[in-house]
């Protein structure tokens, strides 16, 4: 299987981007204000809770945290003795995601947008195994210091590499990353206030929308059997 070129491979990664950033706001806004991806947040919520003694918010931060680390886990065995780049093996571990995205999607659409505590932690675990696969998928598609669920590190490298070189081009990947981000919130927001039901759907959508480009690409870029053949001096 060949793999998508880098610029193709950057693409993906931003569409995974707003794919993150569309399910991290429907946690926030609708599951007690923990993030699927953004530990540092949830971190600083479990540390809130601790000093408050609100356990009901302690379990949302274990639930998110430790999904998010059982999703980060379970797609590294997928990728262990394997070199860095899009394959179908990559492929495979996308599909798991939007797996569960789909779930997150039709628990979400049959609460009518209204889980429940008890529901909604379901919900919350589920999006943040999603989100631990997608930064694994992301680390494996062999973008040097890509990322699509936690956003500081790109910011902070982004503006280094502008003050220690200014005369050298912009991060196209990183910024089209960081601008995805914001895309998938805002887009998320909007369905949330105009069709609840189907917010989910959006992330969803964005990332089966991935899988099936990258098939695209990889049929293009791999080389016909006729081509095989004369290469091999068989024609």
């Amino acid at each position: 299987m060949r793999e998508p070129s880098a610029r193709a491979t950057a693409w993906l990664l931003v569409a995974l981007t707003a794919a993150s950033g569309c399910v991290d706001v429907i946690c926030l806004t609708r599951l007690d204000g923990y993030f699927a991806s953004v530990i540092t947040g949830n971190l600083v919520n479990f540390g809130h809770a601790l000093a408050t003694a609100d356990g009901r918010s302690c379990t949302g931060a274990v639930v998110a945290v430790g999904g998010y680390a059982a999703g980060v886990a379970g797609a590294t065995v997928p990728f262990r003795r394997i070199p860095p780049g899009w394959n179908s093996r990559t492929a495979l571990v996308t599909a798991v995601e939007a797996v569960l995205l789909l779930g997150f999607t039709i628990g979400w659409w049959a609460t009518s947008a209204r889980p429940g505590y008890g529901l909604g932690l379901v919900l919350l675990a589920t999006a943040a195994v999603a989100s631990g696969i997608q930064s694994v998928i992301t680390v494996g598609a062999g973008v040097r210091g890509a990322s699509t669920t936690y956003l500081t590190g790109s910011l902070t490298t982004l503006v280094r590499r502008r003050v220690l070189d200014p005369h050298r081009f912009a991060d196209l990947g990183g910024i089209g990353r960081l601008a995805g981000l914001m895309v998938g919130a805002g887009l998320g927001t909007v369905v949330l206030r105009t069709a609840p039901t189907s917010a989910p759907a959006l992330a969803a959508a964005l990332v089966i929308g991935v899988i099936a480009v990258a098939v695209v690409l990889t049929r293009r870029a791999a080389p016909s059997p006729a081509a095989h053949s004369r290469a091999d001096g068989r024609d």
